[in-house]
């Protein structure tokens, strides 16, 4: 195919194909390199966590893992990136030759630190298992294994949803952390159907 024709096929394309997802079902994310199965696991605060119980809480990751051959880790900040924001601000304050303007923008700045230390901790884990050409009738049981061995070992965890999946990329590929509902296709809720 010519570079032209590639071109216009590449424009064509809908998001989920420009991204390599075929579809998105209930339960998982299904791609040309696998279904990708979530689990969203609660953090814990490490920070109020005595030297012992933290070694107990990687004793029993450790153990989790261990079990599960196709796992892949993720972290997202579940909150407001703020840094493009305040680069914008220390340009301005840099640029700006009014010192009550100036004043202004050192208050926003301090603002948005304030509110970056807040959501500090919003982050958000998951594990992934990598289903690769497993039957049918076993994948569900070899999902709640893994789930059963989450909570056994201490952890909140629990299988993501079709919602869940959406927010998650629009999370890791737009950092929008805002939006409630996710569309399958653009201006999707504004359709009335039956008229």
């Amino acid at each position: 195919m010519n570079r032209k024709r590639k071109q216009e096929a590449r424009e064509k394309a809908s998001t989920r194909q420009l991204i390599g997802i075929e579809d998105i079902t209930g339960h998982s994310l299904v791609t040309p390199h696998g279904e990708l199965v979530f689990f969203m696991v609660k953090p814990t605060n490490i920070s109020v966590l005595s030297d012992s119980s933290i070694g107990a809480r990687i004793y029993a990751l450790m153990n989790v893992l261990k079990g599960i051959s196709d796992i892949e880790m993720l972290c997202l900040n579940s909150r407001e990136n703020f840094e493009g924001n305040k680069s914008y601000l220390k340009a301005r304050m840099d640029a700006e030759q009014n010192p009550v303007i100036r004043k202004l923008l050192a208050q926003d700045m301090t603002a948005l630190d304030r509110m970056q230390v807040q959501m500090a901790t919003a982050r958000e884990f998951l594990i992934i298992i990598r289903l690769r050409g497993e039957k049918e009738k076993d994948v569900g049981p070899y999902l709640s294994r893994i789930e059963k061995s989450l909570k056994d070992q201490g952890f909140t965890a629990r299988r993501a949803g079709e919602a869940d999946t959406k927010r998650l990329l629009g999370v890791y590929y737009e950092q929008n952390v805002t939006t409630k509902m996710y569309e399958d296709y653009d201006g999707e809720r504004w359709v009335i159907l039956g008229e």
